[in-house]
């Protein structure tokens, strides 16, 4: 495999994630249309499954914002383009900026300048994972400001335990309100350290809406957490309704006794979303 070949696969994984959501949230939007009752949310998730139909219809961006690109790669030490892994993967955005195109979200924190291309100091976050073979798996989270703006970390009190974090997350799905354009679906990182938990919660929002954690208590976790936000009643856009949330993920590491990190981060109802995955032998697939 050349170096262009994956710069290529990389900007198809690109445009998929930004043109389109997950099937599961797709299918899962479409449920909510059938379990809201009053006209309301319905319209509103009527126009955004009308809005992901003309994205992949037409290959256009389902949202003005494309967000930031964001990467979480798992790479063989025996890949043979390793070293090249980096530089490729900031060409990428640079081409997609251009090509999709992509609108330019990198700006400077002090003289507020634009680099017109998505790229800049530390961006594209890139999270790597190094294992062993010679394969790569490349996930593309394009994560718009309205919903990275609504995430919060809370260096929670140990002695609270578990009950302590069902109330933080319960307070801050309240809070956000229709901000992060729900329906969301909303990571939880538990435990760590304050940048591993947001990590973690992030992360967490890779898994398929639908699919449990494989641990049966943060599975229950989970779905107790999805049935008390959507109790709420923010419903779609924040017009009221059943349809808060479409899922709740959470991910979890081990903590110092001292301390008990809880971070909320949630993902607007274009939870999109592709990945680019290179076999040993160099054939790649987008999905």
């Amino acid at each position: 495999m050349k170096r262009g070949e994956l710069e290529d696969g990389l900007v198809q994984a690109i445009r998929k994630a930004v043109t389109r959501v997950t099937p599961e949230t797709e299918a899962s939007l479409k449920d909510s249309v059938d379990r809201e009752e009053k006209e309301g949310p319905k319209v509103q998730l009527e126009a955004i499954l009308e809005n992901i139909c003309v994205g992949k219809e037409e290959g256009k961006p389902i949202c003005q914002d494309t967000g930031t690109i964001t990467f979480f790669v798992t790479v063989g030490s025996g890949f043979p383009l390793i070293d090249e892994l980096e530089g490729t993967l900031i060409s990428a955005v640079r081409r997609a900026s251009e090509e999709i195109p992509l609108r330019p979200n990198a700006v400077h924190p002090i003289d507020h300048t634009n680099t017109g291309d998505n790229t800049g100091r530390f961006v594209p976050p890139i999270h790597w994972e190094v294992v062993n073979g010679d394969s790569l798996t490349v996930h593309v989270m394009p994560k718009g400001g309205g919903s990275e703006n609504m995430s919060k970390l809370v260096m929670m009190t140990p002695g609270k335990g578990i009950k302590g974090v069902k109330e933080i997350v319960i307070e801050q799905v309240a809070a956000m309100e229709g901000k992060p354009c729900p329906p969301t679906v909303v990571g939880v990182g538990i435990g760590g350290g304050a940048d591993l938990a947001l990590k973690l919660a992030k992360k967490a929002l890779l898994r398929p809406v639908g699919e449990r954690h494989p641990e049966d208590d943060i599975a229950e976790l989970e779905e107790e957490l999805l049935d008390k936000v959507n109790q709420l009643g923010i419903g779609p856009m924040g017009v009221g309704g059943k349809t808060t949330v479409l899922d709740v993920k959470i991910e979890y590491a081990h903590r110092h006794p001292a301390s008990f990190p809880v971070a909320v981060l949630p993902q607007c109802w274009a939870n999109r979303q592709a990945m680019l995955k290179v076999s040993s032998d160099g054939r790649m697939e987008v999905i």
